[in-house]
């Protein structure tokens, strides 16, 4: 991969461009940023870390949208951040507004690219994004399941004080209060965790992970969480970059899969050199198929809720 734009130069911005130049998944990283000098300042910070970690990723800022121009992936980081006792809805107006104004640019300096969105709603804004641009559903995508499938294996480890090295898990649905952590298929090396854990405890985990970025905003008081979103788009651009092919729980446009359309929403995909490869469509129990369609509604509330506006 050439060039990757990182929109938005705030605290997520700027851990997503230092974790990607580290790794060096690309050439070139821009970061655009509306507050003047500030994505001008992160990069050159970022670039002056170069020789400590070894990286050769030539990073620049911008005011100008126009400096997405050539990009291979775009990712939209830029938005109102959640605040304690806010839910990732109540920041839909404003975000919404500033995710048209990217698409918009994006259809016309950067036609050919990929757009991973990341601003919250993620779910919402992906679907939004998806028809403003009118581009195929392989193209736009967003992150919120790999971050959430973290934050439960992270949970499980330190339940089990088992190694997270052999802890896989799977998050899917909405981005929200309503996200189905799918316990049938979290891990420990091979072995269910219903193996290892009470019920009691898995629930607990469970609920854990639904609230984790509001756990963290509480702790914080005057940030969300960005450390752990950043290595989480990493990860989903690793896949692109190298062309892995890795299954991953990604924010992905529906037609039929899931008994769902005309909607976005997490679910297991293939991630490659074309973006969303293809839809991994799990075989649920009743009660999974149930907590699915409970999660789609609560997106589709919020989805309805722009088209009336």
């Amino acid at each position: 991969m050439n060039k990757i734009t990182i929109v938005g130069a705030g605290r997520v911005g700027e851990s997503t461009a230092q974790t990607i130049a580290k790794a060096e998944l690309c050439r070139e990283i821009v970061l655009i940023d509306i507050k003047e000098g500030m994505p001008q300042g992160t990069a050159l910070d970022i670039q002056e870390s170069a020789p400590q970690f070894g990286f050769d990723t030539k990073l620049a800022g911008s005011n100008n949208m126009d400096a997405m121009a050539g990009s291979n992936l775009i990712i939209n980081t830029a938005g109102l951040p959640r605040k304690p006792g806010m839910s990732r809805s109540d920041v839909l107006d404003t975000n919404l507004k500033i995710m048209d104004g990217i698409v918009d640019k994006m259809v016309e300096v950067a036609p050919n690219a990929m757009l991973m969105v990341v601003t919250n709603p993620v779910d919402v804004l992906t679907y939004a994004a998806w028809k403003r641009s009118g581009w195929s559903r392989n193209r736009i995508f967003g992150m919120a399941g790999v971050l959430d499938s973290s934050r439960m294996a992270s949970f499980v480890a330190m339940e089990t004080g088992y190694s997270v090295k052999d802890i896989s898990a799977m998050v899917m649905g909405g981005h929200g209060d309503t996200m189905v952590p799918m316990t049938r298929f979290t891990c420990v090396n091979g072995i269910s965790v219903d193996q290892l854990l009470s019920q009691d405890k898995i629930d607990q985990i469970v609920e854990r992970t639904r609230g984790g970025g509001a756990e963290i905003l509480a702790l914080k008081q005057n940030s969300s969480a960005y450390d752990a979103p950043a290595a989480a788009v990493g990860a989903m651009v690793s896949a692109i970059s190298h062309d892995r092919n890795r299954i991953l729980p990604v924010v992905a446009a529906l037609d039929g899969e899931y008994g769902q359309s005309d909607i976005c929403m997490g679910v297991p995909v293939v991630l490659g050199a074309k973006g969303m490869e293809k839809i991994i469509e799990l075989k649920l129990t009743r009660e999974e198929a149930a907590a699915f369609k409970t999660s789609s509604e609560a997106v589709r509330k919020d989805i309805n809720g722009i088209g009336n506006k």
